[in-house]
């Protein structure tokens, strides 16, 4: 069972900070085998959705209000350790990011930049693709939107 709990940037301590950052640069630097700069400063402005099992933390996102990222909300960041993902946690992470923004920023169009392997997976949450596909850090992307 996932346990999720959001949090602004000065909500999170220490251990939670250094867990998720641990846990996108395994995923998005090591696994993904993409040099790029995850420490990119917009975390003090991002709402963070952490998916813990356990006491571990295992699934994350990051929020952005509108005009923060993209001119609409957006979701970024979307990891699931790889050990974990057979649970589907991706599908909770994601559906607890949405519920978030709407609670948290009292929208419900959110804007994405999706890694293309993953447009199917976007698009059972109700995301939709917008724009052609682009690279981002050496790796296929595409802009999706949700408009519920």
């Amino acid at each position: 069972m996932l346990e999720i709990t959001t949090k602004t940037f000065q909500q999170l301590n220490i251990q939670e900070l250094y867990a998720l950052l641990k846990l996108r640069s395994e995923v998005f630097v090591v696994e993904q085998d993409c040099v790029y700069q995850d420490l990119d400063g917009k975390d003090e402005k991002a709402l963070h959705v952490i998916g813990f099992k356990n006491d571990k933390i295992v699934a994350y996102t990051r929020l952005f209000k509108p005009g923060d990222y993209f001119e609409e909300a957006s979701i970024g960041r979307v990891v699931v350790a790889k050990k974990e993902r057979a649970h589907k946690y991706g599908y909770v992470i994601m559906e607890a990011s949405i519920e978030a923004i709407k609670k948290q920023f009292k929208v419900s169009e959110i804007k994405i930049s999706a890694q293309c392997y993953l447009k199917h997976f976007y698009n059972t949450l109700g995301f939709e693709e917008i724009g052609e596909a682009y690279l981002e850090d050496g790796i296929p992307h595409v802009g999706m939107l949700y408009k519920p």
